[in-house]
């Protein structure tokens, strides 16, 4: 099977610094997967370079098995939204979504107008005077109308509030039903975007740390509870990912999630509880500040 998305020792320098560094990965099924990282680990130029919007300084990059440089068969069913995205000067949300309809073959007119509608996204108005809520609800509705065989997602969806956000997953996840494509979404609020993934990629400093089912992902670590002295004995020399203290009271993330762990710790009378895929993320690849772990 020819892979949908692919890269090996993908690397891509600006002068000194390595924006994307030796990064190999594959993805040959549709689904919906998570691209995580911290502002600047390297996830846009990721993107850019999988769109044939930039040009890799080592390794190789295929889209259905074609280099995406210079290639329209290659991307012609490919869509990059990015909350960064610019727009011609002139240009009102309507025209945003006319250019969308002339260049996504299956762009879906009636699905777009709804969408307009639950987002409240203003037609009538010039991009340059939007609000970025506004300016993230045109690239909602261009990113699931669209419905691009491969679409990449660079935070389109950023500036909408929370409730606005749910109604984005919530579309994408009953069209993907409907219709199955590849579609890679960068985000910084993992855990309220994490119950979309099938896989999860992880970029820090420009290097792919994580690439791991989410449900695999999920089963890796577990919290022990209790008394500091009951959860040290249970826990041996089994690698703690994080530690918190209170009193006589210890919480511990274990890297790991056997059954004799679990038995271990039921019989200490510890406290079990699963570790949520951002908190696991942060605790292994420390790879957001502790502001963006707030959802």
């Amino acid at each position: 099977m020819t892979a949908v998305l692919e890269a090996a020792g993908l690397t891509k320098r600006f002068g000194s610094v390595t924006a994307v560094d030796d990064v190999t990965f594959c993805i040959d099924e549709p689904g919906v997967h998570g691209l995580l990282g911290r502002n600047g680990a390297g996830k846009s130029t990721l993107m850019n370079l999988l769109t044939g919007q930039d040009f890799a300084t080592a390794g190789k990059v295929r889209v259905r098995g074609e280099s995406p440089l210079e290639n329209a068969r290659a991307i012609g069913e490919v869509a990059l939204i990015k909350e960064s995205q610019v727009y011609p000067k002139a240009y009102k949300g309507k025209h945003v979504l006319k250019a969308a309809s002339w260049v996504f073959p299956h762009w879906d007119h009636a699905f777009a107008a709804r969408l307009v509608d639950d987002f409240a996204a203003p037609l009538d108005r010039r991009m340059e005077k939007l609000s970025r809520g506004q300016r993230s609800a045109i690239g909602a509705v261009v990113a699931l109308a669209s419905r691009a065989e491969v679409t990449l997602l660079d935070e389109p969806y950023a500036g909408l509030d929370a409730v606005a956000r749910q109604v984005f997953y919530d579309h994408l996840l009953e069209d993907f039903a409907e219709h199955p494509r590849t579609v890679l979404m960068s985000t910084h609020l993992i855990d309220e975007a994490a119950d979309l993934f099938e896989r999860v990629l992880v970029i820090d400093h420009g290097r792919m740390v994580i690439d791991a089912s989410a449900d695999d992902l999920r089963g890796t670590a577990l919290r022990v509870v209790g008394r500091a002295e009951d959860v040290d004995a249970v826990i041996g020399s089994r690698t703690v990912l994080h530690r918190e203290a209170l009193g006589g009271t210890a919480a511990v993330t274990v890297d790991g999630a056997d059954p004799a762990l679990r038995a271990a710790a039921t019989a200490a009378g510890l406290e079990l509880a699963p570790v949520s895929l951002q908190q696991l993320i942060v605790r292994r690849t420390g790879a957001f500040a502790p502001e963006e772990v707030a959802s």
